[in-house]
């Protein structure tokens, strides 16, 4: 069999959330996305990645889909956004004040460019309302487990209370895939040390632990303002750094950064393509 080109690759991150950036027109005509992801984002056989972003460029910004690095699809991510506008502040040369909006499945995202330093960029995105919000008692290997449930766009559990490595792995990865969440979740261990400062802990959909997440991050303000006692306007600290959160009637405003680190060619360009029948 032929050898296909090499697929070039941008990886970027967010407060350690990684992502592989790829443009579609890039890809081999019915290459399978959600083996790429799991094959490129492998961290010791492939590039490395939470997951793969698939990117069709607009006049207005660009259009992404996401799969995680186990290949699963997702509908958002905060960090993922801000990655394509780094992506295209770098492309096209965008400085302070410049606007894009980033089409998601979960709806376009606003995202105002506040300041461009080389590879990094800070910036604001309108992730809009979030949805769902409620208390909710889950079982949990026999235990009742309180949990603030919420969609930012994509599904999201937080835990409001003690924070620890053994929660994380036991607690939060068992939320992830639990029977109340039949498409799965995001789940965040979330402390409200002050009104305006929230640490968090993140099991991420599909991947597991991340050190950021845009959507997270959001998820656990929103939940921390309407039942921990915070502020509506928070610095939520997660092990990659920290973002601010604004929640007003308007929705939900999430400042923080991201930068390109690499352009790569994915050389198992044919890895990529259907398996024979």
């Amino acid at each position: 069999m032929t050898s296909r080109p090499p697929i070039p690759l941008v990886k970027a991150h967010a407060y350690g959330n990684d992502f592989l950036l790829v443009e579609a027109t890039a890809l081999p005509a019915g290459a399978d996305r959600a083996d790429l992801a799991r094959q490129a984002c492998n961290r010791h056989r492939g590039v490395g990645g939470d997951g793969l972003l698939v990117l069709e460029e607009t006049p207005a910004g660009a259009r992404m889909q996401l799969w995680n690095s186990d290949g699963s699809p997702s509908e958002l991510s905060g960090n993922g956004v801000r990655t394509v506008a780094a992506w295209l502040a770098d492309r096209r040369e965008l400085d302070g004040g410049a606007v894009v909006v980033v089409e998601t499945d979960a709806g376009p995202k606003r995202v105002t460019v506040i300041e461009r330093t080389g590879v990094r960029v800070v910036c604001q995105t309108d992730l809009g309302k979030p949805m769902g919000l409620r208390l909710e008692t889950i079982p949990v290997d026999g235990t009742p487990v309180t949990a603030v449930v919420l969609r930012v766009g994509n599904p999201q559990c937080v835990v409001l209370g003690e924070l620890s490595e053994a929660r994380l792995h036991g607690l939060a990865a068992r939320l992830s895939v639990h029977p109340y969440f039949p498409e799965g979740t995001n789940v965040e261990l979330a402390d409200v040390e002050r009104p305006d400062r929230v640490r968090i802990l993140i099991w991420e959909r599909g991947v597991g632990p991340t050190e950021s997440s845009g959507t997270g991050t959001a998820a656990a303000a929103v939940a921390a303002s309407a039942f921990g006692g915070a502020a509506r306007t928070v610095d939520v600290i997660s092990p990659g750094g920290t973002q601010r959160v604004e929640w007003s009637e308007e929705g939900i405003r999430l400042t923080g950064w991201a930068e390109l680190t690499a352009r790569v060619l994915w050389l198992s360009a044919d890895s990529a393509m259907p398996a024979a029948r």
